[in-house]
């Protein structure tokens, strides 16, 4: 037992120099005090909305360094708790510190995992964009299915969740859907998940029940803050009106509701299909907005503009994950080789693990 307490200890002792390094530890009281020096200049807040940029980014600074000293202080504790129980010999506080490093290796994955959350954008809410993709009605269905698995990662992590559009599918499914996901942190834990997910399973819609293969795409994009100014000319957009897809009967929309945004210089397209078109055309603007920025910040990196320009090519060669029902059980992240084989509760929205596999290789 002591020798599994010291590997345990040793393994937590590395991940806080691992959390150290990325989170510039040795000057982040220094950058504490100078967001509080700045914060409480007079004239910073004769502007809002630097004030609660600066406000925001000093409380994160602030997070990262409690989160780092609190887990020191136990990992402090249990060290010393472990040299009085050698020199007693006493099992049952070896036992407590067993059950003790156990629930602290799990916060300290927990931090270790949003200390990887420090992009440019990684903080702010985000658009979720689904699209079916090769397949026909199976990858109608593949992407519902896909919309129910973010619905319930974000319920997991009391997310807001706001449906922005859905274009249904002929037989069953969905061609497309857009979420709003607000919550801390959402961008950056959604971002990984832009590719294209491959399904391989018996079909439900084949009387010969054979195995198909189906494709949806899945974008990710932050919603812009009022502090980054997207500036777009009315002659590059085209707003088209239309009337949303629906039950038919008494619940029919009879009026051209929805909205559509194009952005010409672009080909950027957006839409919004809720009952008002005043708030369709804000929700356009702000997706616009957003997708403008992304596709900017994707600009700055080599390479990355590629994988966006093929973003809609939901196929073969393209995906990022696969998900095996038949002839095995698997789901696999092909960047990072993350892999397990409970398919259920993956579609139950336990993505994490998944998720913190590819974080940790960006």
């Amino acid at each position: 037992m002591t020798a599994e307490i010291q590997k345990h200890i040793a393994e937590i002792s590395d991940s806080l120099d691992l959390i150290s390094k990325r989170i510039g530890l040795p000057d982040l009281e220094y950058r504490i005090e100078r967001k509080s020096q700045q914060c409480e200049d007079p004239d910073i807040w004769k502007d809002q909305q630097l004030a609660k940029q600066l406000m925001r980014e000093r409380q994160q600074l602030v997070e990262r360094l409690e989160n780092y000293q609190k887990i020191n202080e136990e990992l402090g504790e249990i060290k010393e708790l472990y040299k009085m129980a050698s020199q007693e010999g006493s099992k049952d506080i070896f036992k407590d510190l067993e059950m003790s490093l156990n629930i602290l290796a799990n916060k300290t994955n927990d931090i270790e995992v949003l200390s990887l959350l420090d992009g440019e954008a990684d903080q702010n809410d985000a658009f979720l964009e689904i699209n079916s993709g090769a397949g026909g009605t199976e990858s109608c269905d593949w992407a519902q299915m896909l919309s129910r698995m973010y619905f319930r990662w974000a319920e997991k992590k009391d997310f807001k969740i706001e449906l922005i559009s859905e274009n249904p599918g002929d037989e069953a499914g969905i061609k497309s859907c857009c979420y709003k996901i607000c919550g801390h942190n959402a961008y950056g834990w959604l971002k990984v998940e832009s590719g294209v997910h491959r399904l391989v399973r018996i079909s439900p819609f084949d009387s010969s029940a054979r195995r198909h293969t189906s494709f949806s795409s899945v974008w990710a994009y932050p919603v812009v803050d009022d502090n980054i100014n997207i500036e777009i000319s009315p002659s590059d957009i085209r707003v088209d009106t239309f009337r949303s897809s629906g039950p038919g009967g008494q619940h029919a929309n009879k009026t051209d509701s929805a909205v559509r945004i194009t952005h010409v210089p672009s080909g950027i397209v957006v839409t919004s299909s809720e009952k008002s078109q005043h708030q369709n055309r804000a929700n356009c603007m702000a997706a616009l907005k957003s997708r403008l920025y992304e596709l900017e910040m994707r600009k700055r990196s080599e390479g990355i503009q590629e994988s966006h320009n093929k973003k809609g090519d939901a196929g073969w060669g393209n995906q990022i994950r696969s998900y095996v029902l038949q002839p095995y059980q698997m789901v696999k992240d092909l960047r990072s080789n993350a892999e397990t084989s409970d398919f259920q509760k993956v579609l139950d929205g336990d993505l994490d693990k998944l998720m913190s596999s590819v974080l940790a290789i960006k």
